[in-house]
């Protein structure tokens, strides 16, 4: 069973905020308490929130950062808080995806001390700066330092974008398994586009998370999309 507060983090372009939209679309189907915060205070582009509508709709209580995500204001939304005090919520968080974002977290380690959460590592075996054991490892410590918390599980997200093959998914598969035996930290899925997922099913050990893409460039958002 998952516990009550999944906070995602990675790489910038390793598909966290899309994992976490996905992660809560999911949850949204068994959930009646359920919230997506929105930390990235750090970075501007391809945000959760731009999915405010849809989480919405599914009866998601969407939370982002002062301004309602209309500005680039490194400001925490108080509301956060409630995800902490009240318990009979469950809740989606997505940090910054580096080091310094990952610091929005540090303010709240009084308050998940107490907590049953996963603080939940995405990985892209195709990032430069993950692209290989010794980065992948060094740069989810960074994570874990400036957070003060200690990553629970690792997600392998690696894609690349439109061009994604079944070869660059078990790549990334790879690379987490070392990663995981390394750090001595369980693999928790393998999140992939729902095309890949019955093939990557037979291949893999761990589970697989079939994802839409919601996140998009935003020439690639068509007009019967943004209606």
């Amino acid at each position: 069973m998952r516990k009550r507060l999944q906070i995602v983090t990675g790489h910038y372009g390793s598909g966290k905020t899309e994992y976490a939209v996905n992660l809560a679309l999911a949850l949204a189907k068994e959930e009646t308490h359920l919230a997506l915060a929105d930390l990235d205070i750090v970075n501007p582009y391809f945000r959760s929130y731009e999915q405010a509508r849809r989480l919405e709709q599914a009866g998601i209580r969407v939370i982002v950062t002062s301004c309602g995500g209309a500005a680039d204001i490194p400001a925490i939304n108080p509301a956060v808080m409630s995800l902490f005090q009240d318990a009979a919520w469950r809740g989606v968080l997505d940090i910054g995806g580096d080091p310094i974002g990952a610091r929005v977290l540090a303010r709240f380690a009084p308050q998940l001390h107490p907590e049953d959460f996963d603080l939940l590592y995405v990985l892209n075996a195709n990032r430069p700066e993950t692209r290989d054991l010794e980065r992948a490892l060094a740069y989810m410590r960074g994570i874990e330092k400036e957070c003060l918390q200690q990553v629970t599980g690792i997600v392998n997200n690696t894609h690349l974008c439109g061009e994604t093959t079944l070869e660059e998914i078990l790549k990334g598969a790879r690379l987490a398994g070392e990663l995981s035996r390394a750090a001595g930290i369980p693999i928790v899925c393998h999140a992939v586009e729902e095309r890949f997922a019955p093939k990557a099913a037979r291949l893999l050990h761990e589970p697989v998370f079939p994802m839409n893409i919601y996140m998009k460039k935003p020439w690639e958002i068509t007009t019967c999309e943004e209606e």
